[in-house]
């Protein structure tokens, strides 16, 4: 009986393990696309602005997105989820308020050279009001703190309230943007300050319910290990960002304000699907680095490539089939020829991502880093082909289609090629 009791716990342990990791991506997930739902709806008042001004949104929009939030979010996720499991936690505050006090002087140089070089913007982006500009300086701001607080909740997995943060986050800029576009007749700018309040409220959440952690007295922290840690992390997950944004600006640098507008609808849509697959790694990546700190086995890559992919394959599958429908009930008849052939080239572009994402964060969780000089020269060298290969919107998504199968492919070779775990010992 005793030999048998000892056989079957560990078995019990990791049922309630994987127990509870579905259950908190399945609540993330929920978030997410409530969330995803709201922030989308936005994109439903395209139908009361002009196309152009519709650009407009979609353009500074993709300014914000284009903020290193992921990088950032998995920093903090990192080092919190490591401080906890080794019991530094006044080390983390003191790194937590000097990252704060860090981004905000960012923020404002960054607002001392778009006043210097407003002009300029305004016209190669085609803004017709300088007001866009500045609530999108604001956004960025607050486009830096919400990763921060949000990957401080993910390393200590309250999974609970980083899930309200988000939905909240998105009821912010739903309410606030229809009421200026509706009820006031407000265009790009009114939904530009519509972002900005849901983030507000979305990092107001995140910054109360860590504030046990950021509030405690600091200690001094090695920063050389810090930066060893962090740098490969912020390369990293930057490289895989710019893979997922930074197709939606070179379209509006080479594209008229009409067809941006068309791609952006497209895009939308696409990343949608990623509302989906995004809490399966958000959750594992902070339980993996707490295993690796603790000299613990994991065994949840598997769980989260085959939910990945089933979830990743099956939305690029209804997008493919449903697309025409979807933007002709979303938006107006004018986007629906030029969008509804974009979303299958968008939608399939979105799989290979949403594989490798997993793969990635399973490769840095362990900080295995070999991988990040690879996702750097990726990362080029798909910004080097989107100026050249953009004679059409399809042209510009082969492009993404290949890279991010490329990066597929990257990622699995290195995780196939990682050090396997040593088995654990049975009694």
């Amino acid at each position: 009986m005793p030999a048998e009791t000892t056989q079957t716990a560990p078995v019990a342990a990791e049922a309630r393990h994987h127990i509870a990791f579905f259950r908190q991506s399945g609540w993330l997930m929920i978030a997410n696309v409530g969330s995803g739902a709201m922030m989308y709806a936005v994109h439903l008042l395209n139908k009361k602005i002009p196309p152009e001004q519709y650009g407009i949104f979609g353009v500074l929009l993709a300014v914000a997105m284009f903020v290193p939030n992921l990088p950032l979010q998995m920093v903090f996720a990192q080092q919190t989820a490591q401080a906890l499991a080794m019991d530094r936690r006044r080390e983390l505050a003191g790194m937590i308020r000097l990252a704060w006090l860090g981004t905000f002087a960012l923020c404002l140089l960054l607002g001392i050279g778009t006043f210097i070089w407003q002009k300029d913007i305004l016209t190669g982006w085609q803004i017709n009001n300088p007001a866009d500009l500045w609530i999108t300086v604001l956004v960025v701001l607050f486009s830096f703190w919400l990763p921060m607080f949000w990957g401080v909740l993910q390393g200590q997995q309250d999974f609970l309230w980083l899930g309200w943060s988000n939905i909240l986050n998105g009821v912010g800029r739903l309410g606030v943007a229809s009421f200026l576009v509706l009820a006031l007749g407000a265009y790009a700018g009114g939904m530009m300050l519509g972002v900005l309040l849901g983030l507000v409220v979305g990092v107001g959440i995140a910054v109360w319910q860590t504030r046990s952690l950021w509030s405690l007295s600091a200690q001094p922290f090695d920063w050389r290990s810090l930066l060893k840690q962090i740098t490969p992390l912020m390369l990293g997950f930057g490289a895989v960002q710019f893979l997922f944004t930074a197709d939606t600006m070179f379209v509006k640098a080479y594209f008229s304000g009409d067809d941006a507008a068309f791609y952006v609808s497209a895009g939308t849509l696409s990343r949608a699907l990623m509302w989906l697959v995004v809490p399966l790694a958000t959750v594992m990546f902070p339980k993996i680095v707490h295993s690796v700190a603790r000299s613990e086995k994991s065994n949840l890559l598997g769980m989260v490539l085959l939910g990945t992919g089933l979830l990743a394959a099956g939305g690029a599958l209804g997008l493919t089939i449903l697309g025409p429908w979807i933007i002709r009930l979303i938006y107006s008849k004018d986007y629906v020829s030029v969008a509804a052939a974009v979303l299958p080239w968008y939608a399939w572009a979105m799989v290979p991502l949403s594989l490798a994402y997993a793969l990635i964060n399973n490769l840095l969780a362990r900080s295995q880093f070999r991988i990040v000089p690879v996702l750097l020269l990726l990362a080029v060298a798909y910004g080097v082909a989107l100026t050249r290969f953009h004679d059409t919107q399809i042209t510009v998504l082969k492009t993404l289609g290949v890279f991010n199968l490329l990066l597929l492919g990257a990622s699995t070779w290195f995780t196939l090629r990682s050090p396997k775990p040593e088995p654990e010992a049975r009694a």
